[in-house]
């Protein structure tokens, strides 16, 4: 993997990770512990950034540390992130789901909204969601 982006709460707490996996093949992001709609939108606009440097298909999107809801969000990760993501290129988003039932149901939420975006499956390990995006080609 090339380098790794890390953003940090006020306390130093790391909310988010990104990253490139060698040759492009997906965006790897994770996410950890409770999220706001501030930590959505940095995290999300630092996949943006990296969507306009170099586009990429394909997103893994692990949210296996998240603790609690993000649904303050939603809006904004329809509304905004998610077409700007498929003007900026992905086609494929690999979820990867929490074992909180509150953060799962918010991403089964936001899945009902932006599935005509992008193709979308869920998966409770990242190695399965890795084989499933590098399945694609």
């Amino acid at each position: 993997m090339e380098e790794q982006e890390t953003l940090k709460k006020v306390f130093g707490n790391v909310f988010f990770t990104a990253s490139r996996t060698d040759g492009n093949a997906f965006l790897y992001a994770q996410w950890f512990g409770v999220q706001s709609v501030e930590t959505v939108k940095e995290g999300g606009y630092k996949l943006l950034d990296m969507m306009e440097e170099q586009s990429c298909p394909k997103l893994l999107n692990s949210n296996k540390e998240v603790i609690g809801s993000w649904d303050m969000a939603l809006e904004w990760a329809e509304t905004e992130w998610a077409p700007r993501m498929r003007a900026a290129g992905l086609r494929y988003l690999a979820q990867v789901v929490p074992s909180s039932i509150y953060a799962t149901l918010t991403i089964e939420t936001l899945i009902q909204h932006i599935d005509h975006t992008f193709e979308i499956r869920t998966f409770e390990e990242d190695a399965d969601a890795e084989a499933w995006l590098l399945s694609l080609g």
